[in-house]
């Protein structure tokens, strides 16, 4: 459930249900559960940034839109950062393998040393398969 919000800044628990129309009680039981993790003021007030407020919107959509009970949605958000993770792992090593490919084909003066697994041997060889005669019954 999309709502406004100001540009950049914190929110009081306060604003924050009353913009999504949830109790405060529920943010707390959020950030009890660890679904939420609002940051602190030197008051010890929760301040929710933009960030916070993508996370309880999509926390709303999953228990409201999809009844998705606390313990599903905690697997379902741990199971997303974990997936975050795992790609940009990925996108580091196909940075990583274009990298090397752009420095290995600058390099293609020695064509032998310049491969990324050097060849010891022919690759192939041919092999020719000669197909035995079919005999009839």
């Amino acid at each position: 459930m999309p709502t406004k919000r100001k540009s950049k800044g914190a929110y009081m628990i306060s604003a924050v249900a009353e913009m999504y129309g949830i109790h405060p009680q529920t943010l707390r039981l959020y950030e009890r559960e660890g679904l939420l993790k609002p940051s602190r003021s030197d008051g010890n007030t929760r301040m929710y940034t933009d960030e916070d407020l993508e996370r309880l919107e999509f926390i709303l959509n999953l228990a409201r839109d999809l009844g998705v009970n606390i313990a599903g949605i905690a697997i379902i958000l741990q199971m997303r950062e974990r997936m975050e993770e795992m790609n940009r792992q990925m996108q580091g090593f196909v940075d990583y393998v274009r990298s090397e490919m752009v420095s290995r084909m600058q390099g293609m003066n020695q064509p032998a040393a310049s491969a990324m697994v050097p060849l010891r041997r022919p690759a192939v060889r041919p092999v020719v398969v000669i197909p035995k005669p079919r005999t009839k019954r």
